[in-house]
């Protein structure tokens, strides 16, 4: 069996979040699934300001939406100058069969992701 990489988990939270979006009518006018590059998706809706969207894969299913506090001030003031609103997507992805085993490629994993951290709403 081969582990998934940390590209390969955040292209998995990518996908689920992006599904959420989705569902939830927004447009993407730019979606950027590299690691370390933020944000992830800009997303689109008329009548509504620009939306950055941070997406975060862990394994952590107790707590996905632990973010690094520092980091965040420096995204914020990014968004405050470009007048968008940023969400966080903390995505907890786990082996199904046990939580300390790694995720592996075609294997059943469990998900952890109830809805957006609004960091500027």
């Amino acid at each position: 069996m081969q582990i998934l990489t940390a590209q390969e988990l955040h292209n998995l939270a990518m996908n689920i979040v992006g599904e959420k979006l989705g569902e939830m009518g927004y447009e993407f006018q730019a979606i950027n699934s590299k690691l370390k590059r933020h944000p992830q998706y800009v997303l689109f809706k008329k009548g509504e300001p620009t939306i950055f969207v941070l997406v975060k894969a862990t394994t952590n299913l107790q707590a996905p939406n632990e973010y690094d506090v520092v980091w965040m001030e420096t995204f914020k003031e990014h968004a405050k100058k470009q007048k968008a609103k940023v969400w966080f997507a903390g995505v907890g992805i786990a082996n199904a069969e046990s939580v300390e085993s790694p995720v592996f490629k075609n294997q059943p994993y469990y998900v952890a992701f109830e809805d957006f951290l609004k960091i500027i709403a």
